[in-house]
């Protein structure tokens, strides 16, 4: 190497250890997934006229007729898909937007995907005078994402967006370092400069399962009495990562096995910090074969954990407690998916696995798109609606603190299960109280 280019790659070498070290990750990282975006052709319908139904629905007309649009307000969008973001600029994005990327390359639009934009034209439909920011990470980087947050805090945002998962970066209830600092970040929510943080639930009910460990007599895991393997299908041939994680105590072992050729085709070992554990197998699939992952405990008293697969589905699952990070954050509002008739989204993740109730709320999906053929669907266009909601109110009340949003969007939303909070759809669908009622 030449002599010229030792110090900058040294310099960067160094940084790079520095942020690996400020929060205690484990060595095996995580795929990160945009909650998949599901939603179906609009068909005839006019999109125009159903989204303003939409906007009608969450009372955001009658706001913007009495002129509360989100002035004054900053609203970021945590993603890691803004290619080609510009062209939607004056469109469905604001005519300007502020950018950072904290990915190591720098390249907002590295990943091909317009998952943010979608997330971003949201809010600037719910929030249209709101000031957006969009932000991107490293993907296997906690600390990236921690940067993400820091800077758009930094740069005055009120309420932040995030519809991308980072399962096993939690402990699977709320917990773990990551979570500790996000915590610490976003404030308690009393403090004048304390945000919000809207986070889509994840779409990982019907492929996550979470429970006690069952031993089969020879330290594997029984899914159901007798089967110590969980059927895990890839839904095309991208990468699929299966992730296992706990709370200290026990260590667990994952392994994928390949069962059209009965090779192993990748294991790890859980990895513990004093605060959570964590074990992940990516594979590539080749299309026509099935693949089974196995748990084996290996060292101490049994306890539980979560698995969940990204890119796939399990055969055996359970929707309880598969809210994912940073939507498990007790800091962060976790916001669960609907359908026109208020009933929750079967894939659209459930609590209780948080020191708070999740998720939240809930919101209506698809969210109609202007710029595409298919809508915006997933929990991935209900964190957006709940974020811009909040700016609307923010802006009504620009001396509200952050605990004082979160309350009136609770006390608005429109209960939909038993009376109160419960684990599928939270507090209920998010909607705005009415002007000048006691909720406002």
């Amino acid at each position: 190497m030449p002599s010229r280019l030792r110090l900058p790659v040294l310099l960067l070498a160094f940084w790079l250890m520095g942020l690996a070290l400020a929060v205690p990750l484990l060595p095996a990282a995580t795929t990160e997934e945009a909650t998949p975006d599901c939603g179906e052709p609009r068909g005839d319908g006019d999109p125009a006229r159903q989204r303003a139904a939409h906007l009608h629905a969450l009372g955001a007309d009658r706001w913007h007729a009495a002129g509360a649009r989100g002035k004054g307000v900053k609203a970021a969008v945590l993603d890691s898909g803004f290619r080609g973001y510009r062209d939607h600029l004056g469109k469905a994005l604001p005519a300007r937007v502020a950018t950072a990327s904290f990915r190591v390359d720098g390249n907002m639009e590295a990943k091909d995907s317009m998952h943010g934009i979608l997330c971003g034209e949201v809010v600037h439909a719910l929030a249209p005078d709101a000031d957006l920011m969009l932000a991107t990470w490293e993907p296997d980087s906690a600390e990236h994402f921690l940067e993400a947050v820091r800077w758009a805090k930094k740069q005055g945002a009120r309420v932040l967006t995030c519809s991308v998962i980072m399962p096993s970066w939690s402990d699977g209830e709320g917990g773990g370092p990551l979570n500790e600092e996000l915590s610490r970040i976003l404030g308690k929510g009393d403090g004048r400069d304390d945000v919000l943080l809207f986070a889509s639930a994840g779409n990982t009910a019907r492929r996550h399962w979470s429970g006690a460990f069952h031993d089969n007599g020879k330290a594997l895991h029984e899914w159901q009495p007798g089967h110590a393997e969980n059927a895990v299908r890839p839904w095309g041939t991208e990468r699929v990562s299966v992730e296992l994680y706990w709370q200290p105590g026990p260590r667990y072992r994952l392994s994928v096995e390949d069962t059209t050729t009965g090779n192993e085709i990748g294991h790890a070992e859980g990895r513990c910090t004093p605060e959570r554990c964590a074990a992940v197998v990516r594979f590539t699939p080749t299309a026509g074969h099935r693949y089974q992952a196995f748990v084996r405990r290996t060292q101490g008293a049994a306890k539980a954990f979560h698995v969940v697969a990204l890119g796939g589905d399990l055969h055996y699952a359970t929707a309880n407690g598969s809210v994912a990070f940073p939507a498990d954050n007790p800091q962060a509002m976790a916001v669960g998916a609907v359908d026109a008739e208020g009933r929750r989204a079967s894939y659209s993740s459930c609590g209780p696995n948080s020191t708070r109730p999740k998720p939240d709320l809930v919101a209506p999906v698809p969210f109609p798109s202007l710029w595409r053929e298919r809508p915006f669907a997933g929990t991935s266009a209900a964190s957006p609606q709940a974020a811009a909601l909040a700016a609307l109110v923010w802006s009504r009340h620009p001396d509200w603190t952050a605990n004082q949003v979160r309350d009136a969007l609770c006390r608005s939303a429109r209960d939909l299960g038993p009376p109160g909070h419960d684990w599928e759809t939270g507090f209920g669908q998010v909607a705005l109280p009415d002007l000048g009622s006691r909720g406002e």
